[in-house]
C-alpha cells in the first residue's frame, strides 16, 4: 500500500533511518508489535518500559509510512465536537474521551523529554468559525468543554483580528496542545528499544497470522516465525487488510511547508489553527520557523490519482493561507499527501476484534489527532495485556455502538 505522495517534510529534514539487522531466527516474546511508525513505537515503548518482552516488525524503513507524512498536531480536540459525540455515546463517555486526550498531551511530553531533540513544543490551538452560522454551535461547544474542566477561551471577531490579524466571526482558544517531529520521535523510540536488546526489525513483512487460545504465531516473508502471547497490529491504515469488513474510510490529505520565515510569524509562532469547515484547513509552525499548511482532504484512495493531485492541492492550500495572512511572503518549499482514515464517530479502534479473538489487538489511531490517540492506545493496550481494566476500553472497542 502506497501511503504518501510528494516530499514529506519530516523525511527530508531527518533522512531515512539507517537499516537495522535483519531477522535471522525464529522469535518468542510477550508481545509482537507489527508496525514501526509512531503508533507502534509508542505502544512498544510503553510495554517494554513495564517489563514486557517486545518484538517490533516493520515492512518498510522505520517511520516511513504515514508517520513521515503526518503533520503532527498534538491536540485534545477530536474531529467530532464534544456536543455531537455526547449525542452518540452519552455525555459521560464523550467527556471521558476529551479529557483523556487532554491528559495524553502531558503523557507525550514526558515521552518526548526522555528522548530529547524531537522538537516537542507546547502550543495553543485556535479553532475558528469559517462561517457566521457556525458561531451558535461553537458557543455550545465552549460551554460543554468548560463544564468538564477543559481550559478554553472564547474569542470574538475583534479578538481574532487583534491577536492574529485575520477575520473570523468567533474562535475557541485552547491551551492544551503541542507540536512534535513524529518521524524523528518514532525512530528514536525504536532505536532506544533496539539498544536495550529488544528485537526491532525493519523490512520484515508479516504475511500470515495464526491466533490460538494461548499464543499467536506470525510468519514473515523471509520465512521466520514469531510466537507471542499477544500481537498488536499497529500498521496504520494498512491494518484493515487483516479484517474481512472495513471499519473506517480511507481518505487523502494534502500539505505543504513554506520556506523559513525567521522573525515574521509573530503571534502564529507556537500556534495551531484550524477551522469549522469540513474538510478543514489547518496550520502550524515548525522548529525552523516555517509555516506548515494542510487540508484539502478528499475521498481519493488510489495512489496514482493522489500523486497527480499534490501540486494542484498545494496551490489551493497556499492560496487559502495567503488570504488569511497576506503580509507573509509565503513560498512553498515541499508539498506532499498522505493516506488517513476516519471512523463514523471520530473515535479510534483499540483492542481485540471478534474475527481474531482476544490475543490479537488492533491499534487503529484513526482521525485528525492520531498521535494523541496513539498515546491513549499505548496505555489501554498495556492494560489489556496485563488483564487490567481501563476506562476507555469499551468506548474505543469494536463493540461500541456505531
Amino acid at each position: 500500500m502506497d501511503l504518501k505522495s510528494g516530499y514529506p517534510f519530516w523525511a527530508i529534514r531527518n533522512g531515512l533511518a539507517a537499516p537495522l539487522p535483519p531477522l535471522q531466527a525464529d522469535l518468542d516474546c510477550d508481545v509482537a508489535v507489527v508496525g514501526g511508525g509512531i503508533t507502534g513505537a509508542l505502544i512498544a515503548d510503553e510495554l517494554a518500559a513495564h517489563g514486557h518482552s517486545v518484538a517490533v516488525l516493520e515492512r518498510r524503513d522505520l517511520g516511513w509510512g504515514s508517520t513521515s507524512a503526518s503533520t503532527a498536531l498534538l491536540q485534545y480536540e477530536i474531529d467530532t465536537h464534544l456536543v455531537d459525540l455526547a449525542r452518540q455515546h452519552g455525555e459521560a463517555d464523550a467527556a471521558l474521551a476529551y479529557t483523556a486526550c487532554v491528559e495524553a498531551i502531558g503523557w507525550l511530553r514526558d515521552r518526548a523529554s526522555s528522548l530529547g531533540g524531537v522538537c516537542f513544543t507546547p502550543a495553543k490551538s485556535l479553532y475558528y468559525a469559517s462561517r457566521r452560522r457556525d458561531v451558535r454551535g461553537m458557543r455550545e461547544e465552549l460551554e460543554a468543554r468548560q463544564r468538564h474542566g477543559i481550559d478554553v477561551e472564547w474569542y470574538d471577531d475583534a479578538d481574532i483580528q487583534a491577536g492574529f490579524g485575520f477575520d473570523a466571526p468567533a474562535a475557541l482558544l485552547s491551551h492544551q496542545a503541542a507540536q512534535v517531529d513524529p518521524y524523528l520521535m518514532a525512530k528514536r523510540l525504536l532505536r532506544r528499544l533496539h539498544r536495550t536488546g529488544a528485537p526491532v526489525h525493519d523490512h520484515e513483512d508479516v504475511v500470515d497470522m495464526q491466533a490460538g487460545s494461548r499464543r499467536v504465531e506470525l510468519r514473515t516473508a523471509s520465512g521466520f516465525r514469531v510466537r507471542a502471547g499477544h500481537v498488536v497490529l499497529a500498521c496504520g491504515y494498512e491494518s484493515q487488510r487483516w479484517l474481512r469488513k472495513p471499519v473506517a474510510r480511507n481518505r487523502s490529505s494534502y500539505a505543504l511547508v513554506t520556506d523559513p520565515l525567521p522573525g515574521q510569524l509573530g503571534a502564529l509562532d507556537g500556534m495551531m489553527l484550524w477551522e469549522t469547515a469540513r474538510p478543514y484547513l489547518y496550520l502550524r509552525t515548525t522548529p525552523d520557523q516555517r509555516l506548515l499548511v494542510g487540508g484539502e482532504d478528499d475521498k481519493v484512495d488510489v495512489p496514482a490519482r493522489r500523486d497527480a493531485r499534490v501540486e494542484g492541492k498545494a496551490d489551493r492550500l497556499l492560496e487559502k493561507a495567503r488570504k488569511l495572512f497576506p503580509w507573509l511572503p509565503l513560498r512553498p518549499a515541499f508539498a506532499w499527501a498522505g493516506t488517513f482514515a476516519e471512523t463514523a464517530d471520530g473515535l479510534p479502534w483499540f483492542g481485540a476484534h471478534p474475527q481474531w479473538g482476544p490475543r490479537v489487538l488492533f491499534a487503529m489511531a484513526y482521525g485528525g489527532n492520531g498521535i494523541t490517540y496513539s498515546a491513549l492506545g499505548a496505555q489501554l493496550l498495556r492494560a489489556t495485556v496485563e488483564k487490567r481494566r481501563h476506562p476507555l476500553k469499551a468506548l474505543f472497542s469494536f463493540q461500541r455502538k456505531a
